[in-house]
């Protein structure tokens, strides 16, 4: 059975401000939550119907989690999907810190100012599917713990590390060596360059493009080749992110 005071604290967690006072998002679905048990995130309460918890038992019952059995009617009341799921999480924000010298090892991509949900969203599902563990985001990009972002991961947010920093300064403070790729409508053609398997790959604002701040940074301007001009101004972000990565990892 589920409280009143439950429904209204699960339904403030929608909000960004109640997220930060308390340092808690929500999930929703059977693969996030089960990613998400089974990653380094701290699930503290579930609420359920009883076939889940039955089917599930084994993937909590071992961790200190407090579980709520419910009707789907209690969950519609929680959900903020328009069909509920059978699973409902509430999972502590995990305390990260950013360590430059790990990600000048690695290929980590940095969004400038991304705004909508769902590209953020299936921008870390794309990275995982990568195998990019790491993601930089501006302060002014959508928060990852948005229920809309957290939905369109599919999951992915239990294994792709999204930190939020100042991206100049995490620029400026990098290993000189490190190459810093800036994506431009009017970038060289990445599918005839020679890219690096390491680097950083910045991302930019889905109307505005990289910041003017960043430019000098960036070591190479890289684009996606349009097969007929003239037939779409440009591709979402998220699409976008899909082919620089292929051609990344291909190479």
């Amino acid at each position: 059975m589920i409280s009143l005071g439950q429904i209204k604290y699960l339904n403030s967690l929608q909000i960004n401000k109640y997220r930060k006072i308390h340092q808690e998002f929500i999930a929703e679905g059977n693969k996030i939550v089960i990613d998400l048990l089974q990653a380094d995130f701290e699930v503290k309460e579930i609420f359920a119907t009883t076939g889940w918890l039955e089917i599930n038992s084994s993937r909590y019952q071992q961790k200190n989690i407090r579980v709520t059995e419910v009707t789907e009617e209690d969950l519609n009341k929680i959900s903020g999907l328009t069909s509920a799921n059978e699973v409902f999480a509430v999972v502590k924000m995990p305390l990260r810190s950013l360590d430059l010298q790990a990600i000048s090892g690695e290929l980590t991509l940095m969004l400038d100012d991304i705004r909508d949900p769902g590209n953020l969203g299936t921008i870390i599902r794309t990275a995982d599917w990568f195998g990019i563990s790491s993601i930089i985001c501006s302060h002014e990009s959508v928060d990852i713990y948005n229920p809309k972002v957290v939905q369109a991961t599919m999951g992915s947010i239990a294994r792709v590390r999204v930190y939020y920093a100042d991206l100049k300064d995490v620029l400026k403070n990098l290993s000189p060596d490190t190459k810093v790729y800036g994506t431009y409508m009017d970038g060289e053609d990445l599918s005839k360059k020679r890219l690096l398997d390491k680097g950083i790959i910045i991302l930019g604002n889905e109307s505005k493009g990289i910041s003017k701040e960043l430019s000098p940074l960036i070591n190479e301007r890289i684009g996606i080749r349009a097969f007929e001009k003239g037939k779409s101004e440009s591709l979402n972000a998220a699409v976008a992110c899909s082919i620089i990565l292929y051609e990344f990892r291909r190479k």
